[in-house]
């Protein structure tokens, strides 16, 4: 039986914890978090703790303080105990408004849930077949406050998704309202074109994620300047590499798209690095 964490209390998956006035049903009125645990461990806590909170700030929710590192390594560990996990798992984290009333909340306290999959991988993989993606651009991604967060509001991205299986592709890329490359439907993009590695810059709307700025440290530390620029998605024709990366799978590469086919040496350098670090 699978378990999870609703607000403290430790319940089995299957138990019903939502009512339908739960405003993250109602509204998309929350954040989420998806993490990694390896070898025992929560990967990048601190990343995703400092994201969360910050998210939660721009929420106005009360007590994002409380949702630090030590609260995601207990919660998790926990859990990983509970569900007989092991070293290995894959889990989401989402924070809601909870609280009553119609747009307007009737407060502003925060609840949470935390579900928990078990993974057998002890470090990241590269996907064995490379990516086929294409531009989704029937709905852009609106720029604000928000855009960096990600939050329960996903309606872009399951229309992406539809779009995807629709398309037998493997991922999407998204744009932003002015047109320009954001990011993937699950992940942040980097771009290699002209020997120099580009990725959307946070004020062009993309997710701020964990990963992304793992991989741009890593790619610092091995005197592999990163770029963060606005990207007109016509770059994606002429680049010499592209890759996705994302909290849970670490860094995929891309092999396709349109006509355009990309080789993947830097990306496996860079999956090389983060597997070391583990």
């Amino acid at each position: 039986m699978n378990f999870i964490n609703f607000n403290g209390d430790i319940l089995p998956a299957s138990q019903p914890v939502l009512t339908v006035g739960n405003r993250s049903f109602k509204y998309g009125d929350g954040l989420f978090e998806s993490m990694r645990m390896i070898k025992g461990k929560l990967k990048f806590a601190d990343l995703h703790a400092e994201r969360l909170q910050k998210g939660m700030k721009a929420f106005g929710l009360e007590g994002h303080s409380l949702i630090d590192e030590i609260f995601l390594k207990e919660k998790v560990t926990g859990l990983a105990i509970r569900n007989a996990a092991g070293e290995n798992s894959r889990i989401r984290l989402t924070v809601f408004r909870d609280a009553d009333g119609l747009y307007s909340p009737t407060g502003n306290r925060f609840g949470y849930a935390i579900e928990m999959t078990k993974n057998d991988e002890s470090s990241y993989h590269s996907n064995t077949k490379g990516l086929i993606v294409d531009v989704f651009d029937d709905i852009t991604k609106p720029i604000n406050y928000l855009s960096n967060y990600k939050t329960c509001n996903s309606l872009i991205f399951v229309m992406a998704g539809i779009y995807r299986k629709q398309n037998s592709l493997d991922e999407v890329f998204i744009l932003n309202q002015n047109g320009f490359l954001c990011e993937s439907m699950s992940s942040n993009v980097f771009v290699m074109f002209d020997k120099k590695l580009y990725t959307p810059a946070l004020n062009e709307g993309c997710i701020a994620g964990v990963m992304r700025s793992v991989v741009m440290k890593i790619a610092a530390a091995n005197e592999i300047p990163v770029i963060e620029a606005q990207i007109n998605p016509d770059i994606l024709n002429e680049a010499e590499e592209v890759f996705l990366t994302n909290a849970s799978r670490g860094i995929q590469w891309v092999m396709g798209f349109n006509g355009k086919r990309y080789f993947n040496k830097l990306s496996r350098s860079l999956l090389h690095h983060l597997n070391s670090d583990l």
